[in-house]
């Protein structure tokens, strides 16, 4: 039987993590439809306000509940997930439901399988009632979409959630469940998981199957917690044929985070010489961040920047032509319900020569090469998640400028150019209490060592600021 819970003294069901909702229903302390009953009252009350999420399915995430409850109550649960609430990002696709891409222009087809992330979930028993929100084409680090309403940041809802994963950051950090899958191609999971205050973890290319593949694209996880990016990991990285570009099956023991930073080697990336000036709250954060690991027996030293102007130009050049690609095949009218922003991008893309575009693309082996580099002589990399600490709702990212799209994303892209875990977690706050990302990055396929360390932050970094309160009425 569902306990009696004190509003003040009791963690609300709905903000328990994955693994206290799993031992909840092991104890019969509640019931999948109790959690789930008090998740739905709580996104009643945020989801005027967020707009976070896409195709939000109360009634089958009922009947789910209903079928998770009676398995817990016959001692047969289903699987790792079962009976945990979670949300999948608009583009991963999940049967019978449309994926817009966040974007007007796409037309609504009901997708007629799970992509292979959405799959591992459900077989897991983990309950689907929403998708979440994304900007045009995933292109954008922003919750701007013409075809979704405009997400917002719940720690200042005149701020943006960063994206492209925008309704999964702002799922996570209001407290719509534990668990949250989003996608990165240059950060999309890493920057709005640092402007949310969660974790978010781009694995390993490749350590998660996913439909359709594409050069440096993962899904990952978005969680409050370190274990309970693990405990989504340990679902989502089981093998799937259907992505030609994944990793063969692993044996990862994705329980075993405990790790000391003991004699490790870490570097401390700060100022790149390229993109958007680092913020003074940035810097500080991330410089405490390494401290608290140098207290704890690391050997840290300041490194250069990887990232150079030319490899950053390059890579918007390669992303424009990919992006006019798409865009060029539409009619006139489904031009026209492109976000303006995007388009304008993306059509500068047709001016490009075929030498021009190739040129770009091979600023990605130049970032492989670089990265490789630096990794002979470091363990572990700190640097921040992105250099601002936020900016504006209704902006199309941090400048605002389709001719400057990436300023912002040079300490997360190299990472998926270079194939290396890289996880984003709260390391502090500004003067005004809003939270600010730290990145650890590992060796290519050490995502378990990459969780360890931001696992040891978490003891590291001191005490957290609650999550935010949906405002009053």
């Amino acid at each position: 039987m569902h306990k009696p819970r004190t509003e003040e003294a009791v963690t609300s069901l709905h903000d328990l993590s994955a693994v206290d909702l799993i031992a909840g229903y092991r104890a019969k302390q509640f019931s999948p439809s109790e959690v789930l009953e008090d998740l739905l009252a709580h996104v009643a009350v945020w989801e005027p306000q967020l707009k976070a999420l896409y195709a939000f399915d109360p009634d089958g995430a009922r009947a789910a509940a209903k079928a998770s409850t009676a398995r817990w109550s016959g001692g047969e649960p289903s699987g790792p997930l079962d009976g945990v609430p979670v949300t999948i990002k608009d583009n991963i696709a999940t049967k019978g439901t449309p994926v817009p891409l966040g974007a007007a222009s796409v037309k609504l087809v009901p997708a007629e399988k799970d992509a292979p992330p959405a799959a591992r979930l459900r077989e897991a028993g983990a309950i689907l009632f929403a998708k979440t929100t994304m900007p045009d084409y995933g292109m954008l680090s922003s919750g701007l979409s013409s075809f979704h309403a405009l997400a917002r940041n719940p720690w200042d809802l005149t701020k943006n959630p960063g994206g492209s994963s925008a309704g999964a950051g702002a799922a996570g950090a209001a407290g719509y469940g534990p668990l949250h899958l989003g996608t990165d191609i240059g950060g999309s999971i890493r920057l709005p998981a640092g402007w949310c205050g969660l974790v978010g973890l781009k694995p390993s290319f490749g350590r998660v199957p996913i439909d359709p593949p594409y050069v440096g694209r993962v899904a990952g996880p978005m969680t409050r917690t370190v274990d309970d990016c693990a405990l989504m990991m340990s679902v989502i990285a089981k093998p799937d044929r259907r992505d030609g570009m994944s990793l063969p099956a692993d044996t990862i023991n994705w329980k075993a985070l405990e790790k000391s930073p003991r004699k490790l080697r870490i570097g401390l990336m700060l100022d790149l010489g390229v993109g958007q000036p680092l913020e003074k709250p940035v810097r500080e954060v991330a410089v405490k961040a390494a401290k608290a690991f140098e207290s704890a027996g690391a050997v840290v030293t300041e490194v250069d920047g990887i990232l150079t102007r030319e490899m950053l130009d390059g890579l918007d050049n390669f992303w424009r032509a990919r992006m006019w690609d798409d865009l060029s095949k539409l009619t006139p009218d489904e031009q026209a319900k492109v976000l303006p922003y995007i388009f304008k991008w993306g059509e500068s893309g047709a001016k490009l020569s075929g030498v021009d575009v190739i040129r770009g693309f091979n600023q990605t082996m130049a970032i492989r090469a670089a990265a490789k580099t630096l990794f002979c002589e470091l363990d572990y990399l700190i640097s921040p998640t992105a250099p601002n600490v936020n900016y504006p709702a209704e902006f199309a990212s941090p400048v605002n400028d389709p001719m400057k799209p990436f300023e912002h994303i040079c300490y997360t892209v190299p990472w998926n150019m270079s194939e290396n875990p890289a996880i984003a977690i709260n390391g502090g706050y500004d003067a005004k209490g809003f939270p600010i990302g730290v990145q650890i990055v590992g060796r290519r396929f050490d995502d378990i060592g990459v969780l360890g360390m931001a696992k040891a932050f978490e003891s590291l970094r001191g005490p957290q600021r609650p999550w935010p309160s949906p405002p009053k009425k």
